[in-house]
């Protein structure tokens, strides 16, 4: 089976009117199948009026069907045509179509004249239409002398084009010498009849070759007239001639160009009439003159202009209205207006009709004895006569056949027998022309039979129309009935459409219409029956359609189009731009379900879609594509109104590439002062283009505009002509004047000089001016060159002064300039401060207070003190060896200040200094302070040596920082049992001027962890952690190895050696491990079973604190500890933190605040303390495995 696709090229969409598909089917019921008897069927014939290319062969075409086929002969202005008279004419084989042999000598005006075609056999004879012969014609212009036009300015004028007369008419335009159109608009427009309008000639349409050429599309030839030349006289050039040549009688009088009121130069008059043909398009022209140039409007007296087809061309000088019919027809005005007035013409249109068919003739195909009719019927304005003719001859003298009656437009048929066959032509005329259509009678005795083929398989879409042929013939004409499947019933409902050319319609096929259908023609003389398969498909869909996309110039962007679709249809996907294929650009790649353009340009903008074709259905789905850019430049810049102080610029937007322009930029250049330099003026909004632009004197400003969107910034555009303003007075003087000394007895004034731009003038200089602020001294002034600073000598020390610099030039003094006031140079502060005292806080924190100086005394800017503060003596230990003085910088006239980061138990020493701009004054007399004790440092190493059954050897080594009197050593130690539990806490007190200890009374063969850490009479300072073990009873084990007698037999020491092989293996790596840091578990017994004597500590009690040292991963490391070195509690001090200064390690911030050490430290947990950082013995990490 072959499957058919319906609807196949769009012949009907789903869903559209039944009969309307019913008319796109191949076969009807009255096609009678070629192998059966037929009269000829004219199916295909020239045009009614055929125009031929003279330079060609004539190709007459004319072709029949028809059993037996016909034979052909031809008229020639209604006689017979001989063709084989004419060697110039043949006929093609099998057919009746003219070949006249043009190019091999034959002339075609020779063969003009009226044709027609008869096609003929046995049944009846066919005729064609009345075929007229016309070559087409391209004359050439004639020879005219063309006078020159001299036309004033204002006037209208219309060079006349009168081209020659051609077949077909040819199509007119104007160009000039360079074959460039000539620009037209509603001052300057073409007529229909070719002529070119001026409604009000320009100085700019003074030329020498206005050209009309004609272009015969037939004979593909242009033809040309001579050039016309215009000359328009100006009101000036012409008042000089008329001054020289004219006396005051003449034409030209003296007048001014002088506004006018409209005058139609075509139509002329008030009215005029126009009639056309039904269908054809009406075009109304009206073209006035007038100055200014007039605006023309349509209207309909009584009526509307028809919507949807109504046009306007030409400027709206011409009125199109499409496919008229009689009910256009009516009044229709043109209006001209202009400021003057107005004038008006009525076309009154009249729409006749050609005739055109109601009812055409159709076949008709008889059974002997059966009756039929014959109906032709047409309408047209004037009404057509009807004709007929039998077999190409006039009914009336036709030969008789008693079957046979004409009624009119109607031929009676009644009892018909074979003999009746015959071809009848109906021929409907008036004046506009005529319609003729053949239709035969064709009698014949025929059982059905079906021609759609059998199995046909029809696919289509679910809740589509399915439509079923069953093209059937028979005479009589059979009855059709449908059935579904093998032995269903006769097809009836309101769900089925039965077609008369025997088409099954279902209007809405779904899936359960699937299946086998059965078509069944009968007639009296037999019955016959088809069958045919229907499948239905599931649609096509776009499950993911391209999306509006906005992109920016040289980007990337990509359209997805995801389908889902029936898995036995094979979709192709095609993708279209602006309906038009892609273009043939790499940049555009097509994948399975996307489309992606590279680097896009402005050429991509457009509309994309994405078509999805398989056998049965198409989907589609398009997006927009927006390409944006940074706008084009403006141009066109001009300056008008050009005053001292301000000017207008005004500017043609360039293209803003799809992203609408927020705001133009105005930029100038000082083409004086700063030439290529191009500074910010202002900027305007993106609607705006004109802006008045405020000046400055002595400046030659150019102006270039810059466009703004959304993407960017525009290029500026072509400079603007330069503009020079005219000097003046300076408006402004020096900004950011100051009066600061570098030298005791000195003021050295400075100021930021005007620019070039700012000077308004040649000759700029300065009026430099000073006096002594509270006292009654006069204005001391210099006139200074265009400089930036001017030194005043001899002034006393740190004075204030008052100050002012104003600008001048060649014309003048800026405005009178403001005071500001400045100071003489400083010197270094005379006095140091009084009344030191220092108040100790705590171990690490001492406040400091002073008495401030007297101001007169510090000679220059107060800037704050300064505290020199040093370590003397560390009284727990030797003295350094050098001493390292701190500073503290108190800014302003603060008089205390706070000492962080202090020894404990140590001796300083401390003085104060005020400091101004200029430097720092005598220092005052130290003074002395000591530091209490503090707590001590973790010890500096703790060793566990000489192990026994028994004992363990301690030592240690002293804190590094004793931050006092030691007091005491403080050990605590709990053993590790094999499942890594903590065992109960033991405390030993030892004196300060031991270092190591042995401890006896020890478990054999056990893991203890140790606790120390060293006490002032401050309190503990931090711990540190070791573990040991005890070795083994080896009396224990000599008695275990007696009892085992099978010690003694080979097979077990060979295996005692494998195993201690192993062991040893282990404990190589074990070893390895341990010296690289590697983690045992008994860190998490601890923190499981915590001893309830080893508690945190809190702050404020003393307690212990968490245990969190970051090193006891790591418990075969001896002497690690926590460093604590001047930690200081929180509740040591009330001080605010904005009291401390400035040290010269950073650790302070500008205010005097501190940011440094001063914060409390938690002490940490005695069972949880850091742990020894001293690499472990050989020996004690074998004794670890024993």
């Amino acid at each position: 089976m072959q499957p058919e696709v319906m609807m196949k090229k769009k012949c009907i969409s789903a869903r559209k009117a039944s009969l309307v598909l019913f008319l796109c089917q191949m076969i009807s019921a009255l096609d009678v199948p070629l192998d059966l008897s037929q009269p000829p069927t004219i199916t295909q014939q020239s045009p009614k009026d055929y125009i031929v290319d003279p330079r060609e062969n004539i190709v007459i075409q004319c072709e029949a069907k028809g059993k037996p086929p016909p034979s052909f002969s031809w008229t020639r202005n209604g006689t017979h045509f001989d063709i084989d008279k004419d060697a110039q004419v043949t006929m093609k084989p099998n057919s009746g179509t003219l070949v006249i042999n043009i190019m091999n000598g034959g002339k075609a005006e020779a063969y003009e004249g009226v044709y027609q075609c008869t096609a003929r056999n046995e049944r009846g004879a066919a005729i064609s239409n009345n075929i007229v012969i016309r070559p087409s014609r391209s004359p050439l212009w004639t020879k005219e002398k063309l006078e020159p036009n001299q036309v004033r300015e204002g006037d209208s004028l219309v060079l006349h084009c009168r081209p020659p007369v051609g077949l077909p008419p040819p199509i007119i335009f104007w160009m000039d010498n360079a074959f460039q159109r000539l620009p037209q608009s509603e001052r300057v427009s073409q007529g229909l009849n070719g002529d070119l309008y001026f409604s009000n000639v320009q100085p700019e349409d003074t030329r020498e070759d206005y050209i009309c050429y004609a272009r015969f599309n037939h004979t593909q030839t242009i033809q040309q007239k001579q050039p016309i030349s215009v000359k328009v006289f100006s009101m000036d050039s012409l008042n000089d001639t008329i001054a020289a040549n004219l006396s005051d009688t003449d034409i030209y009088g003296a007048r001014p160009v002088t506004e006018r009121q409209p005058v139609l130069l075509t139509p002329t008059g008030s009215t005029s009439t126009k009639v056309e043909l039904r269908g054809n398009v009406l075009l109304l022209e009206c073209i006035a003159a007038g100055l200014p140039t007039p605006v023309i409007r349509w209207i309909k007296e009584g009526g509307e202009l028809p919507a949807n087809r109504t046009f306007f061309e030409n400027f709206k000088k011409t009125l199109k209205i499409i496919d008229v019919s009689e009910a256009d027809s009516g009044n229709y005005k043109c209006i001209a207006r202009n400021t003057l007035g107005s004038a008006h013409h009525v076309i009154s249109v009249t729409v006749k009709a050609a005739p055109y068919w109601i009812t055409a003739p159709r076949n008709l195909v008889l059974s002997p004895g059966e009756d039929g009719t014959l109906i032709c019927r047409a309408n047209g304005n004037p009404k057509p006569s009807i004709s007929w003719l039998a077999n190409g001859v006039p009914i009336a003298i036709a030969p008789e056949d008693p079957s046979r009656k004409v009624d009119g437009d109607t031929i009676i048929f009644s009892h018909v027998q074979e003999r009746s066959s015959a071809v009848y032509q109906c021929n409907a005329s008036n004046e506009y022309g005529y319609l003729l259509a053949n239709a035969f009678v064709n009698v014949l005795a025929e059982p059905p039979r079906i021609l759609t083929p059998a199995n046909k398989l029809y696919q289509v879409i679910a809740d589509s129309p399915a439509l079923l042929d069953c093209a059937y013939f028979g005479s009589p004409k059979p009855e059709i009935e449908w059935f579904k499947g093998v032995k269903g019933s006769i097809l009836r409902g309101s769900e089925y459409i039965f077609h008369d050319n025997g088409t099954l319609e279902i209007p809405v096929a779904q899936k359960d219409s699937t299946g086998a259908y059965t078509c069944v023609a009968r007639n009296k003389l037999g019955k016959t029956q088809n069958e045919v398969q229907l499948e239905i498909k599931d649609p096509t869909v776009i499950i993911k359609q391209p999306e509006y996309k906005v992109i920016q110039r040289y980007g990337q962007v990509s359209f997805e189009c995801i389908i889902k679709h029936d898995s036995t249809l094979l979709p192709t996907v095609l993708w279209l731009k602006d309906n038009d294929e892609l273009p043939d650009d790499e940049r555009f790649l097509v994948g399975k379900d996307n489309l992606t353009i590279m680097n896009v340009t402005d050429k991509d903008d457009g509309t994309y879609t994405c078509i999805v074709n398989t056998t049965l259905d198409s989907v589609s789905a398009s997006a927009v594509l927006t390409v944006v850019a940074r706008p084009n430049p403006p141009f066109d810049l001009e300056l008008t109104g050009q005053l001292e102080r301000s000017v207008e610029l005004s500017w043609i937007p360039g293209d803003e590439n799809n992203s609408p322009i927020t705001n133009f930029v105005i930029e100038y250049e000082d083409g004086l002062h700063e030439p290529g330099v191009w500074h910010y003026q202002t900027e305007v909004p993106g609607t705006q283009t004109t802006v008045q632009l405020k000046l400055s004197p002595y400046v030659n400003y150019s102006f270039r505009v810059i466009a703004v969107n959304e993407i960017g910034r525009s290029q500026p555009s072509e400079p603007s002509e330069q503009y020079l303003t005219k000097s003046a007075n300076p408006d402004e003087n020096p900004s950011n004047v100051q009066g600061i000394g570098s030298e005791p007895d000195n003021l050295v004034i400075t100021w930021e000089s005007l620019t070039g731009f700012q000077s308004n003038g040649p000759g700029l200089q300065y009026k430099v001016s000073w006096r002594q602020k509270d006292v009654d001294d006069e204005w001391t002034s210099v006139i200074v060159a265009n400089v930036s600073k001017y030194i005043v000598s001899g002034t006393p020390t740190f004075v204030p002064y008052e100050i002012k610099v104003q600008a001048l030039n060649d014309l003048g003094y800026a405005p009178e300039p403001s005071e500001v006031i400045g100071h003489s140079g400083e010197d270094l502060p005379m006095v140091a401060p009084g009344n030191v005292q220092v108040h100790v806080i705590n171990s690490t924190l001492a406040k400091v207070h002073w008495d401030p100086v007297p101001l007169k005394t510090v000679r220059g800017h107060l800037q704050g003190y300064k505290v020199y503060y040093w370590k003397v003596q560390s009284l727990s230990r030797r003295s350094r060896r050098h001493i390292e003085k701190k500073i503290l910088t108190f800014r302003g006239n603060k008089t205390f200040g706070m000492l962080p980061g202090l020894e404990p138990y140590s001796t300083y020493k401390l003085n104060v200094r005020v400091a101004n701009g200029k430097g720092e004054g005598p220092a005052s007399p130290d003074k002395v302070f000591r530091t209490p004790e503090g707590v001590p440092s973790s010890p500096s190493f703790l060793k566990i040596t000489n192990p026994t059954l028994d004992s363990l050897t301690l030592e240690w080594g002293s804190p590094t920082h004793p931050n006092g009197v030691l007091t005491s050593y403080i050990l605590k130690f709990q053993p590790i049992n094999n499942t890594h539990e903590l065992g109960p806490l033991v405390e030993i007190r030892i004196p300060a001027n031991e270092s190591s200890l042995i401890l006896k009374n020890l478990n054999y063969s056990t893991r203890y962890k140790f606790y120390f850490n060293a006490q002032t009479s401050v309190g503990s300072g931090n711990q540190i952690t070791e573990e040991a073990v005890t070795i083994m009873d080896e009396g224990k084990m000599a008695m275990a190895s007696r009892q085992v007698d099978i010690a003694t037999q080979g097979w077990f020491i060979g295996l005692m050696c494998a195993v201690a092989l192993l062991i040893l293996i282990l404990l190589i790596v074990c070893f390895i491990r341990r010296n690289k840091g590697g983690k045992y578990p008994v860190k998490e017994k601890e923190d499981a079973h915590a001893d309830p004597e080893i508690q945190p500590m809190k702050e404020d009690d003393g307690t212990f604190g968490e245990y969190s040292d970051a090193e006891d991963h790591k418990p075969l490391k001896k002497g690690s500890r926590t460093p604590s070195d001047r930690t200081v509690k929180k509740e040591d001090s009330d001080d605010s933190l904005v009291d401390y200064g400035e040290g010269v390690n950073g650790q302070f911030n500008e205010d005097g605040s501190f940011i440094g050490q001063y914060s409390g430290k938690k002490e940490k947990e005695p069972a949880e303390g850091n742990e020894s950082s001293e690499a472990p013995s050989p020996v004690n990490a074998m004794n670890s495995f024993v």
